[in-house]
């Protein structure tokens, strides 16, 4: 539905994108994946999406980083030294891989890569507060990084639902946690997070999957918790964009989504002004 009211979905329609909204995408992946066709799964691919929308900046977690930590997360290494200004990464934790000496050294010489942590609980039968994790948790909660974490609870999760993130953002108040997915399914549980802890935010990779959680989270949270991301190249950014210029709310909501939320999480990071478009200041 294109939304009469809206001058950034008219922007978008007749154009593809707008220049004065720049896009954050805090949830993707790069690189192949077995028995998928993902077209555009390379750094010069994902760019060319990137480009025809106005995605400025890609927080990324490769697909070979979460599904072989034998490859040290080379690759996404490589990818954000290439194209500094529009890629970071999540540095990948798995407890059934962690070398945590060698780890915890690639992680902090790379902080110019790395924006802070991801992880994928249920895949890995690990929950999110696993022992192994406390040096990792320690050091992103003393640096004020950012944790995107697979959250999902349709059935309940015993590894990454509302009680496990509960206990986390508890223990470790500096650390931005991000719930990936929002609990999805759980939609009252990742109303009651976003309200109680201030280091909660919800992103909306498959939320946009279908009518009404979306607009159940605007009305009971507001646009000031929420995240862009699409899985990107799971799926398609257009579509993710699409669902925000057509939900019932204001511009003033979607450039919260879309970006200023998102520069205010990102402004401690030294590297953050160099990159950021300097018409878009963080005190906007």
């Amino acid at each position: 539905m294109i939304r009469n009211d809206s001058q950034l979905a008219k922007t978008f329609w007749q154009y593809g994108r707008d220049e004065t909204c720049p896009i954050i995408d805090f949830h993707g992946h790069m690189g192949e994946f077995r028995c998928c066709f993902l077209p555009r799964s390379t750094p010069e691919t994902m760019l060319k999406t990137m480009e025809q929308c106005n995605l400025q900046l890609l927080l990324f977690c490769g697909t070979d980083s979460l599904m072989m930590p034998c490859l040290r997360q080379q690759n996404d290494i490589d990818a954000v030294r290439k194209y500094p200004d529009r890629f970071k990464a999540y540095f990948a934790l798995n407890a059934n891989a962690l070398d945590e000496k060698a780890d915890m050294a690639l992680f902090t010489k790379n902080r110019d890569v790395f924006v802070g942590i991801k992880m994928l609980p249920d895949y890995f039968k690990r929950p999110i507060n696993d022992c192994k994790y406390q040096p990792f948790y320690e050091y992103a909660n003393d640096q004020q990084l950012l944790f995107l974490c697979h959250t999902w609870d349709n059935p309940k999760s015993p590894y990454n639902g509302p009680d496990q993130a509960e206990e986390f953002v508890q223990k470790y108040p500096n650390i931005t946690f991000i719930a990936g997915h929002s609990f999805h399914n759980n939609w009252s549980e990742a109303v009651r997070l976003c309200n109680t802890y201030p280091n909660l935010y919800l992103e909306l990779t498959a939320v946009v999957d279908e009518r009404g959680p979306l607009e159940m989270l605007l009305e009971k949270c507001g646009s000031e918790k929420i995240l862009f991301g699409t899985d990107l190249p799971w799926f398609d950014t257009h579509h993710g964009i699409g669902t925000i210029l057509s939900t019932d709310m204001s511009d003033d909501d979607r450039r919260n989504i879309f970006y200023r939320n998102g520069q205010k999480l990102l402004a401690k990071y030294p590297w953050f002004k160099n990159i950021w478009p300097k018409k878009f200041s963080t005190s906007e």
